[in-house]
């Protein structure tokens, strides 16, 4: 199995949303279940990415909540970021780390520590502060108080030593000229792709089920994980870069384990893995591994671009006023980190959730898949008259986000908002949200820690979109060179979308695990 697929936490993608949010008000308490009644400002980030209050820097305080020193704290010096760095790798898993801390200070709001931390990171510092409800993390949008230079991962960066010795668009603030540039571009090149994209795609998925059938049909199951990720490296490749893997053998084999490896190596201090400690904490969390581990897959990735892409670098150039080698390093960066590596992460959750025995939602779903595209072939105009669908991968992405944990560094002093209390931030802090807690708000989902289905249909279900995060912004919210949103923020669920249709018009049934296909019945 990939290595990528064993480490499936904290691959990032680049980019928050600017603006600031109406708070629904009902009976003077933001609930943001209730229908809206009545509007205020409150100083919280907006779905509206144009919108920013005249305040929004220092966001005023509700009347009816309580200023509230931040609980928690960061323990004694190297003690307390190792205890912390212990519970959150082995002795708890992330999610409980956040939840027992929840319960402990009875805020979604608190200091605490996240690795990596010393004694190996020198000049690492894992001092964060927790934002763990819908309220208090969308301020992580907002551009005028949060800063994100350098943060991906935390306090941590990676070598540039990975990334051809520049910092590319996903480590660069929002008030750097360059992230204007590389962003514009970005936007440029999805806009430049709808042509290619689904028909790209829906080839190389007819690829990736025909091999998955064979093996099937030879031993009675067949892992789909490297099918699934050579289908995305070449769709992907295709779409993004404008290069063909195929016109380079050696690429086509093994670029997408090329990918693996690079991606690995950067998060490895990152990432929980979750068996084999104590080997783990000593050999993987202790130390970043050198670039020179990989420069030579990474050497012929950006070869192949140079190449094969070599329109798209050009357009980076004439269009965008970025060098050769920093066009070549950021469509590297989108093609890798963004794209093929937050996919290898949610579609196999995706297909997970699509395959479980039997519940009657897989039945809805392909009836819906065939009625609402009839015999022509699937298309994102056809995606999106299937509401149930979209819905489903909606709920996937909120429960099983491809990024889990969101970064901000406050630019300024400024007053931050949960639903039952007001914080002061001090300049320079380091706010952290673990979007899987996030988008678990009671405040804002029905019972949250359920997988439901339709969540996301009808009136009621499309308002929850202002609360989808997953993408560094609000589901309804529109990337722009002024914030951090993801570019591909529609595209990814377009493309979950689509892959779902595809399988359901392909075949009667399917039951599948998180890695494996272990039964498929072929439509007639």
């Amino acid at each position: 199995m990939p290595l990528l697929y064993r480490l499936p936490y904290r691959i990032q993608n680049s980019t928050p949303l600017t603006g600031v949010a109406v708070e629904r008000v009902y009976e003077g308490k933001a609930t943001p279940k209730m229908m809206m009644t009545q509007t205020r400002m409150s100083g919280i980030p907006s779905s509206n990415p144009t919108t920013m209050s005249p305040s929004a820097g220092v966001p005023s305080t509700p009347s009816s909540l309580p200023v509230r020193t931040i609980p928690g704290s960061y323990g004694w010096p190297m003690l307390g970021p190792i205890s912390d760095r212990l519970d959150y790798f082995w002795f708890q898993g992330p999610e409980t780390f956040f939840r027992k801390r929840i319960e402990k200070h009875k805020s979604t709001v608190f200091r605490t520590n996240v690795p990596p931390c010393f004694p190996f990171f020198v000049g690492v510092n894992p001092n964060v502060i927790a934002v763990l409800d819908c309220k208090s993390f969308s301020h992580l949008f907002d551009m005028e108080i949060i800063e994100k230079k350098d943060i991906l991962v935390g306090d941590f960066m990676p070598s540039v030593s990975f990334t051809g010795k520049y910092r590319v668009c996903a480590y660069l603030d929002t008030a750097e000229e360059d992230h204007s540039k590389v962003k514009s571009f970005a936007i440029d090149i999805l806009k430049r792709s709808s042509g290619v994209w689904v028909s790209s795609l829906l080839s190389e998925l007819d690829s990736m089920w025909d091999s998955i059938d064979e093996s099937l049909s030879k031993d009675g199951k067949a892992s789909y994980i490297v099918p699934l990720q050579k289908c995305l490296f070449n769709f992907l490749s295709k779409s993004i870069v404008g290069a063909d893997p195929a016109s380079s053998p050696q690429i086509a084999e093994s670029g997408y384990s090329m990918l693996d490896k690079w991606l690995a190596l950067q998060l490895l201090p990152t990432v929980y893995i979750g068996f084999l400690q104590p080997l783990v904490e000593i050999f993987l969390h202790s130390f970043s591994y050198p670039s020179a581990l990989v420069q030579g897959g990474y050497k012929k990735l950006a070869e192949f671009i140079a190449k094969e892409g070599k329109e798209m670098v050009q357009r980076g150039q004439t269009e965008f006023q970025l060098s050769e080698e920093q066009t070549i390093h950021n469509l590297l960066f989108m093609l890798g980190f963004n794209a093929f590596g937050g996919f290898s992460i949610f579609l196999p959750t995706l297909l997970s959730k699509l395959g479980e025995k039997p519940t009657g939602v897989q039945s809805k779903l392909k009836e819906e898949a065939r009625l609402k595209s009839g015999g022509s072939s699937l298309s994102f105009q056809s995606i999106k008259e299937m509401p149930l669908i979209q819905s489903f991968v909606y709920e996937t992405l909120r429960l099983n986000p491809p990024v889990p944990i969101q970064y901000g560094r406050a630019r300024k002093d400024f007053l931050l908002s949960s639903h039952d209390s007001v914080f002061e931030v001090k300049k320079g802090e380091l706010l952290c949200g673990y979007q899987k807690l996030v988008m678990r708000d009671p405040k804002v989902f029905d019972d949250p820690e359920s997988f439901v289905s339709d969540r996301f249909t009808a009136e009621k279900g499309s308002g929850l979109l202002d609360y989808l995060y997953w993408s560094n912004g609000p589901q309804t919210g529109t990337p722009s060179p002024s914030n951090k949103q993801c570019v591909a923020k529609d595209y990814v669920a377009l493309t979950a979308c689509l892959l779902v249709a595809h399988a359901l018009r392909r075949y009667e049934s399917i039951t599948c695990s998180s890695s494996t296909v272990t039964a498929a019945v072929r439509s007639k």
